[in-house]
C-alpha cells in the first residue's frame, strides 16, 4: 500500500489511494464458485456490503443483438426480413444514433448478404458489426467483408476455460490477446465479449486480462471495447451483493481496476431469473455507456434484454427520449406479427395488446369518475 500513489478525483474533488493492481491467477484447478452455485440447489446471492459508487455516464446508448443472438432461439431470418428491421432501427435510434449498433453473424452466405446489404443503406447508425469466435478462421471472414469493428468471443469463466477449451486461464490469455492483436494490426476494432462473467473469477482473470487489453489499446492506439455478458442471467442488482454475481461489482472493478473507460464498457443480459431489464438499467448507472438488446427480448433460452425496454428506460433515466421515434415500437410489433408471424403475447409490455388495458372493476370505476 505504501508504493500506491495518492490523486484527486476529478469527479468527486477527493483524495483517494490508488487502486490495487490485480496479477493473473493461473489456478491449477478450476474454480466454479460451487459455493454460490451449488448443481442440486437454486444458486445463492451472498453479500459482503461493499458498496460501489454510481457513475451514470455523460452519454448512454443502445446495441442491439437482434440478428445474432435473437436468432439463436427461433428460425432464422431471411435477408429481405433483416434489413426491413434494420430499417427500422435506424428510425427508431433517432438522428443521435441512440441505437447504436447492430451485430451479425458471418457464417452463411445469407448473413453475409444481409451485411451487404445493410451496409449499402449508408447509416451511420446503427453500425453493422459482425460477432466471430476466437479463432483465425472467423477472422478471415471479417476481414473479407472490410468490418470495422467485431465482436470476439472470449470466455472467462473457468467453466468454459478448463472444461470446453480445454486450456489454463495464462493458455487462454495468450490465444485471445493474440487474436485481438491481429485484429488491431488490421486497423479492425476488437469488441471482446467476457463471456459467462458472473461465473467468472473478476480478480483472478478477469481484471488482468483487461488490462492487458487496454494496453493492446494504448500501444495501437484503437479503441479495446469491452462487452460483460451475463450469459447465464446470474447477474444481481442488489448493493452489497458479491462478485462474480454484483452487476455494479462487475462494472466497477473493470473501471476501476482494469481501467476500462466507461464508452467501451457494455453490458449484455440474459432474463433467465428475470432481471435482464434491471440488471441492464444498473449497468448503465453504474459506468457502462451501452446496454446490448435484443428485439421484444427474444434470445437464447429465456432471452435478452428487450431493446423497447431500454428505450424506455433511457428516457426515463435522462429525462427526454434525445430524438428516438418510439412510435417505431408499434411498427416494429405488427410488422413481427403480420411479416414473421411471431405472436407476442398480449400482456408483454409496451408491444402487447393489452399492456395498457384496465378491466378489473375499481380501474374501470376510477377511469368513468376521472
Amino acid at each position: 500500500m505504501d508504493q500506491r500513489k495518492v490523486f484527486i478525483n476529478p469527479y468527486n474533488n477527493l483524495l483517494e489511494l490508488e487502486e490495487p493492481i490485480y496479477p493473473l491467477v493461473d489456478v491449477e484447478k478450476p474454480n466454479t464458485f460451487r459455493n454460490l452455485f451449488p448443481y442440486d440447489e437454486i444458486p445463492k446471492i451472498a453479500f459482503n456490503d461493499r458498496i460501489v459508487p454510481h457513475h451514470f455516464p455523460d452519454e448512454i446508448f443502445i446495441t442491439d443483438t437482434t440478428f445474432r443472438d435473437g436468432q439463436q432461439s427461433r428460425a432464422p431470418y431471411t435477408t429481405e426480413q433483416i434489413v426491413t428491421m434494420y430499417d427500422y432501427f435506424h428510425r427508431l435510434g433517432g438522428p443521435k444514433g441512440i441505437i447504436r449498433q447492430c451485430e451479425f453473424f458471418l457464417y452463411s452466405k445469407k448473413d453475409r448478404d444481409a451485411v451487404y446489404k445493410c451496409m449499402e443503406r449508408g447509416y451511420k447508425f446503427p453500425e453493422v458489426t459482425s460477432w466471430i469466435r476466437a479463432s483465425k478462421k472467423d477472422f478471415e471472414l471479417v476481414k473479407e467483408i472490410g468490418m470495422k469493428e467485431t465482436g470476439i468471443l472470449v470466455s472467462c469463466s473457468d467453466y468454459h476455460i478448463f472444461y470446453k477449451m480445454k486450456m489454463t486461464r495464462r493458455e487462454a490469455m495468450n490465444h485471445y490477446l493474440t487474436i485481438v492483436r491481429q485484429c488491431l494490426e488490421t486497423g479492425i476494432s476488437p469488441r471482446c465479449h467476457l463471456e459467462d462473467i458472473t461465473r467468472s473469477d473478476i480478480h483472478g482473470f478477469v481484471i488482468p486480462f483487461c488490462r492487458e487489453l487496454m494496453k493492446l489499446s494504448k500501444e495501437y492506439n484503437m479503441p479495446v471495447k469491452i462487452r460483460a455478458c451475463d450469459t447465464m442471467g446470474y447477474g444481481v442488482n442488489f448493493p452489497g451483493a458479491v462478485i462474480p454475481r454484483s452487476v455494479q461489482g462487475i462494472i466497477y472493478g473493470l473501471m476501476a481496476h482494469a481501467e476500462v473507460p466507461s464508452e467501451w464498457l457494455e453490458w449484455h443480459g440474459h432474463n433467465d431469473f428475470y432481471k435482464a431489464v434491471v440488471n441492464s438499467t444498473t449497468a448503465w448507472l453504474y459506468g457502462a455507456a451501452g446496454v446490448n438488446c435484443s428485439l421484444f427480448g427474444i434470445g437464447e433460452r429465456t432471452g435478452n434484454t428487450p431493446l423497447e425496454a431500454m428505450v424506455i428506460e433511457y428516457a426515463q433515466l435522462k429525462g427526454t427520449l434525445d430524438g428516438m421515434e418510439p412510435t417505431v415500437i408499434t411498427e416494429l410489433a405488427e410488422y413481427y406479427e403480420k411479416e414473421i408471424g411471431y405472436h407476442i403475447p398480449s400482456r408483454t409490455p409496451f408491444v402487447g395488446k393489452n399492456f395498457n388495458i384496465t378491466r378489473a372493476g375499481i380501474h374501470a370505476d376510477g377511469l368513468l369518475k376521472n
